[in-house]
């Protein structure tokens, strides 16, 4: 078997968890390291380009988003609403929840180079992500590790998903995609504007943080088939994956368990960039409209904001990097920084030199 850890050879074609736990030995002795010319060729990610909401109230979720961000309602795709991020194609989609289902980010959307589903899905294959039925429902994530579905809508799309072995689902798409019809989702002709223009004007994406059961072995496997190196590093065991521009990454944390994962992982919060950042000033915004300062990390409530100070022993700034979040109607955790952020060190999170 060759270096890059063909997880096709490696863990034979997973479908299902009964397959995901029979490979969990397997995948855990893999060799893992980005795809070389004698491995799979890596499916060509570009940038971090949507995310999915499943939210308690769509109609009062779009009206908080639409007044802190100014963002204008992309597409509908029937009860779920796309809200576009800065100038586009890029956006996040409200979607309602399911009876029971607690709120939360759904997935990840990442743009590929040259989207075709088919062409994708193929090269998902060869990492040992079987095509499949895809979850029976949002809670279903871990029955269905290392499987691909493409999921058809009206007016002829065709989206692509996958969940890694940790349980968390990406979406991939064309660049071009606007949440909206045709083939590649490009097709958005009934933009509705916001009601006003918002507190905070958004760039573009930053990252997403998960928090998955074996940190290391989530990290190993997107290098692999996203074809991304390290970025930065937030401490000696938290390194950042870096997405297509010096800016965008993604971070897996938290615990370094062995064997197969009992809970799904945890899509824990998306950042965005946003221009004129100024802690203070975001704050004093945030306060006017009626969110309440956090006073306990360990009780963070809807409408909520605080600031984490990243230090040194986490790859800050010497005094500190601040970071600004605030929880929405459905305690959906969002961070905002400044567009030169990229993980690393400096007051604006901005240093990122490059890694030996």
């Amino acid at each position: 078997m060759n270096r890059t850890g063909n997880f096709r050879k490696t863990i034979g074609f997973s479908r299902g968890r009964r397959n995901l736990l029979a490979a969990m030995p397997m995948l855990a002795l893999a060799p893992m390291s980005c795809a070389t010319e004698s491995g799979p060729a890596s499916v060509a990610v570009r940038k971090l380009h949507s995310f999915r909401i499943r939210s308690s109230d769509v109609a009062r979720s779009v009206a908080f988003y639409q007044d802190v961000f100014g963002a204008p309602i992309q597409a509908r795709q029937g009860d779920e609403v796309v809200l576009r991020v800065g100038e586009g194609p890029h956006y996040f989609s409200i979607a309602p929840a399911e009876p029971g289902e607690t709120p939360s980010i759904a997935h990840m959307g990442l743009s590929v180079a040259d989207f075709d589903v088919d062409a994708v899905q193929e090269q998902l294959r060869a990492f040992g992500v079987e095509p499949g039925p895809g979850p029976q429902s949002p809670a279903d994530r871990l029955s269905v590790g290392l499987t691909s579905w493409v999921r058809e809508r009206q007016g002829g799309t065709r989206e692509l998903y996958f969940a890694d072995v940790e349980g968390l689902i990406y979406h991939l798409s064309s660049p071009m995609d606007c949440g909206g019809n045709g083939i590649l989702g490009d097709v958005c002709n009934a933009i509705e504007q916001a009601p006003s223009a918002g507190m905070f004007q958004l760039v573009d994406y930053n990252h997403f943080t998960n928090f998955t059961a074996n940190r290391g072995r989530a990290n190993d496997f997107h290098r692999q088939v996203f074809g991304k190196e390290f970025q930065a590093y937030q401490g000696p065991n938290a390194p950042v994956v870096g997405v297509g521009d010096g800016f965008q990454f993604l971070m897996y944390t938290g615990a370094s368990e062995e064997g197969p994962p009992q809970n799904p992982a945890l899509i824990h919060h998306v950042c965005f960039s946003m221009n004129n950042f100024d802690v203070g000033d975001i704050l004093n915004q945030l306060t006017d409209y009626g969110l309440s300062a956090r006073s306990d990390p360990a009780d963070t409530q809807p409408l909520m904001h605080w600031v984490s100070m990243r230090m040194p022993d986490r790859g800050g700034f010497e005094t500190g990097t601040p970071e600004v979040y605030f929880s929405d109607p459905d305690n959906i955790f969002i961070q905002l920084q400044d567009p030169s952020y990229c993980g690393g060190g400096g007051y604006l999170g901005e240093d990122c030199p490059p890694l030996a």
